[in-house]
């Protein structure tokens, strides 16, 4: 009785790893934040597994359910449809609950999309802090505001829907010639890196809006002394 948190390719599906084939061979069943996304995936690779939906708008009703599988013997895998499960995705209450129970948690290292926005940045690395998703709206404005006092380099994520709206925002409560570097589709077909100022960044989209699609990692470059 063991849970397993399993990373799952952020685009290239050649990017999973041995050891996550073989878990997701071995377990009984296999958490999916979108068993569809996860049931063409285990097709690619050959694999037959129940799933079970396992994702941000169940996660607090499915823990018990969970619990009581591990408890009966059964070792699971939880994947969410993209990256390591619970860095900006479902997984942090499962794993809380299971640990406040005594169960095992294996967590296999793998891709995730932060790490290789921030290494390909060449911004200082030795000291990062990352802020995932910002709010929507309560609290947004607060947090550029600490983060325009940040002097380590800032990892967030985004989406093409909100991206011209935080450039705007970097520009009006950081610093409009903060240096940043936003990825595209890391690991994809198109991936691409963008390097600038916000307002540089900020005019670049708005001139290419076909541009402005795709996941998206933004990493602004920390506050100099």
């Amino acid at each position: 009785m063991k849970l397993f948190l399993v990373p799952t390719p952020i685009g290239n599906l050649d990017d999973i790893t041995l050891r996550a084939i073989k878990v997701l061979k071995e377990v009984d069943a296999i958490l999916a934040e979108d068993t569809r996304n996860t049931g063409n995936l285990l097709k690619h690779l050959g694999i037959s597994k129940p799933l079970m939906a396992h994702h941000a708008h169940n996660e607090h009703a499915g823990v018990s359910g969970v619990l009581k599988m591990l408890e009966s013997g059964k070792s699971l895998a939880l994947v969410s449809d993209a990256g390591t499960p619970g860095i900006s995705d479902p997984g942090y209450l499962l794993v809380k609950a299971c640990l406040e129970k005594g169960f095992e948690i294996e967590t296999l290292p793998g891709a995730t999309a932060f790490v290789p926005a921030l290494v390909n940045s060449g911004f200082p690395t030795d000291r990062f802090v990352f802020e995932g998703f910002l709010p929507h709206k309560k609290g947004r404005q607060t947090r550029f505001k600490q983060m325009a006092e940040e002097e380590r380099t800032i990892v967030l994520y985004e989406s093409p829907h909100r991206i011209i709206k935080t450039l705007e925002q970097i520009i009006e409560f950081i610093d409009p010639n903060r240096p940043l570097m936003l990825a595209r589709e890391i690991s994809k077909l198109h991936e691409q890196m963008h390097r600038g100022t916000a307002e540089e960044l900020l005019a670049y989209f708005k001139l290419h809006p076909e541009k402005v699609k795709g996941e998206m990692v933004l990493v602004i470059s920390g506050k100099s002394n």
